[in-house]
């Protein structure tokens, strides 16, 4: 199908429709543009691509600071380089106020990616009530038609104005749909990021105490002191 071909059928819908459908078709594109945005946003953060990320916090947890260091830096994650930094301040900064902070950083990184998910939800809800709306007001119209013509009534035009009515709901639906779903995509990696975050923090911040640090300790107790008291 052509572009004119393409255009020219959906001025026709716009013209059975009336502005509902006018309507619908605006929040469709608003809502693939803001689709699109979202798409192109999360591939260029390396939304879930967080395979070195997670490598480095286990790095970071058997103590080995330059490796962690070294796989953060050559991951694509958006969460990278909030590592590093922490990385960098580890030991140079109080750690009570420096994870606050690390915490705020990251929440502020995540916001960013949940830009747009109002308006794709305000999308999805009303897309099908604008739909029933049009059809209500599409089923007066036929109602009236039906009205004007008295004795002489002609089933197609109650059957003409009933489908022309109901096209109107289908188009809303045909509008919320999509959206929810992509919305939902949205919503559960956006999710994922932010308990990843989470995780890496906590993390950093009580990395796991490896064996000979622990034994190092436990040769360091008196042997009495564990039975003191």
């Amino acid at each position: 199908m052509t572009l004119n071909g393409a255009l020219s059928n959906l001025g026709g819908l716009v013209d059975l429709g009336g502005p509902v459908v006018a309507l619908l078709l605006a929040m469709a594109l608003i809502a693939l543009a803001v689709i699109i945005f979202k798409l192109t946003q999360f591939l260029r953060a390396g939304v879930g691509r967080h395979d070195k990320l997670r490598r480095a916090s286990a790095a970071l947890d058997r103590g080995d600071r330059a490796e962690a260091r070294r796989l953060a830096s050559a991951s694509r994650s958006h969460l990278a380089g909030l590592f590093v930094q922490m990385l960098d301040r580890m030991g140079t900064a109080p750690a009570l106020g420096y994870e606050a902070r690390v915490e705020a950083e990251a929440s502020e990184r995540l916001d960013r990616l949940e830009r747009g998910f109002r308006l794709l939800d305000s999308i999805a809800q009303i897309a099908p009530l604008l739909g029933l709306f049009g059809t209500v007001l599409g089923m007066i119209d036929a109602f009236q038609a039906l009205q004007e013509a008295g004795d002489s009534v002609d089933p197609s035009i109650l059957a003409g104005g009933i489908w022309v009515a109901l096209m109107t709901t289908a188009a809303g639906l045909a509008v919320a749909m999509p959206t929810s779903i992509a919305l939902t995509w949205f919503e559960t990696r956006t999710e994922a990021e932010r308990a990843l975050a989470d995780g890496l923090i906590r993390r950093a911040f009580c990395p796991v105490e490896s064996n000979q640090d622990a034994a190092a300790q436990a040769q360091a107790v008196p042997e009495g002191a564990a039975y003191a008291g």
